[in-house]
Parts: structure tokens; sequence; C-alpha cells
């Protein structure tokens, strides 16, 4: 089956599909300046685990023991290298209102997490066309429902999408919330690559300090492109 020749670019990250594709052809927290792990070195991890404790937030090491790595549920969770992810923390919407939505667009929650994990996600089956990511975000609990609050509203003001690095997401549509976590959002939303349309599926649940988002893509079968709830569910069962 030549799916896995097209698309393995997308298991990646959203920002990533975006740029790569390209080239080749809120106020309102006492913490919300959390100090986030760049690089993974002693020193920022040092910092980033005592910026933890300072505001109640899962530390560093905990977060990574949480996050799936290896086969799981007809998916292999692959970490993905900082490197790899840390120009996703530049995608700024034209929209103040649409941050939230772009930020995750980027691999990031828009208020800044202490640490974050990045895994790709491959189907385990040739049959299965869907691909993404995950990450997972850690947060004072105050931060994280903070995050999901701007989500919500992002998802109103924003409809019609928006553009960044010279990048554009349009037909941003609000899903069913699923039943998981401590709250939960799903929606859809198309970025227009080389003047193709791809849609994706974005499925972010909280539980507790910690956001976790799932994005997925099955250009085949748009209409399956969210990850599975049962794979959400493992993961959130990990966390604990």
């Amino acid at each position: 089956m030549r799916l896995r020749r097209v698309l393995p670019v997308v298991t990646v990250l959203p920002a990533l599909l975006v740029i790569s594709a390209c080239t080749s052809d809120s106020d309102g927290s006492d913490d919300k300046k959390a100090t986030a792990t760049a690089k993974s070195t002693p020193s920022a991890d040092a910092k980033a685990a005592a910026e933890a404790e300072r505001i109640g937030a899962m530390p560093p090491q905990d977060l990574k023991k949480a996050t799936i790595s290896g086969k799981s549920k007809g998916f292999e969770f692959k970490q993905v290298a900082k490197a790899d992810v840390e120009a996703g923390r530049d995608m700024k919407a034209d929209k103040a209102e649409c941050q939230p939505l772009a930020s995750l667009a980027g691999g990031y929650t828009h208020i800044e997490a202490v640490s974050v994990e990045h895994r790709s996600l491959a189907p385990s089956e040739a049959k299965n066309a869907t691909v993404g990511s995950m990450w997972l975000a850690s947060h004072s609990e105050k931060n994280a429902k903070l995050v999901m609050s701007d989500l919500h509203t992002s998802l109103k003001k924003c409809p019609d999408g928006f553009k960044t690095l010279g990048l554009t997401y349009k037909s941003v549509k609000q899903l069913k919330d699923p039943d998981l976590g401590d709250e939960a959002v799903s929606y859809s939303i198309t970025s227009v690559v080389a003047k193709q349309s791809v849609p994706m599926t974005y499925t972010v649940v909280r539980k507790g300090g910690v956001v976790v988002t799932f994005y997925g893509v099955n250009m085949l079968t748009p209409k399956d492109s969210a990850i599975p709830e049962s794979v959400v569910e493992a993961q959130l069962e990990q966390l604990g």
C-alpha cells in the first residue's frame, strides 16, 4: 500500500506538516508565564521542575513517564525531538481571537506550559489511513482550565479560520464534546497546503493540570481523521 509513502510527514505535527509542504513546492492568570523547557538540558529540566513545584504542575520527568511510547491501541507512539517542534512556537494568528487555535496548530498551548511531551502517531495496520500526533502540556490546574476556556471562546469567534506564518487555516467547526477527562473539546479545521485542502480533527482534553491534544489526518477518508477515543482513553489512563 502506497499510503505510508505519501503521508509520513503528517505523523509529526500540524505545523511541520504545513511548513514542510510549503517549503518543498490572554491575560487572566497569575502564573501564565510558566517557564517551558525549550531544550532538554539538566539546567533547563531543573528550572522546569522547580517551576512545576511552584505552581503545582506535573514535573517534566513525571510527564514524560506518563506519556505513552511504543505501540498501543493500533498506533505506534514515537517521541519527537524538541528541535523538531520548536518552529511551532512561532504560530501567531493574524487575528487575536484565533490564537488558541493557531498555537494548537503549532503543537503547543497558547498559554506557555512548564513542559511538553510530543509524540507522532502512525497506524500499526496498513488498512488504517489515519495518522497524526499527540502532545501533553503540563500547567497549573488554573492555567489548564484557562486553556480550555479560551479554546471554547476561540472556536466561537474564529469560524472562518486564520492565517499564520503565511499559512491558511479555514472552516473551523466545533464537534460534539467528548466525554473524556475533566473536560474535553473536539473540532475540525482545514489547512490549505499548496492549494490542496487538508481536513484535520483535534481532540483536546484536560485532566487536572495536564492538557492532552490529539490531532489526526486521513487523506483517504477525511471523516475518519479523528484519533479514536480508545487511544485517547489509553493516554488518560496512563496519566493516572
